[in-house]
């Protein structure tokens, strides 16, 4: 568990209420859209494209798990 909170430190923060949750869930959904956007146009290069493509699964990835993570928690079922 240690390890999970320090690869996703804003997905442990303290939450108050919903709105929290929320704020944190559409914080990874712009991350991921930027980024996205990002790898896209660095993809049309022929020899970075397949390189930069890899990175944005990772990074889309990592967004997906720092969602449920979030909610996991909110929820209390981690501890």
């Amino acid at each position: 568990m240690d390890m999970l909170k320090k690869l996703f430190p804003y997905s442990f923060k303290e939450k108050d209420g919903a709105v929290a949750l929320v704020i944190q869930i559409i914080v990874y959904i712009v991350a991921g859209a930027v980024i996205g956007l990002v790898i896209g146009l660095l993809a049309k290069i022929p020899v970075v494209g397949i390189i930069i493509g890899i990175l944005g699964g990772v990074v889309d990835l990592y967004c997906l798990i720092g969602i449920v993570l979030s909610v996991l928690d909110y929820l209390k079922v981690l501890k």
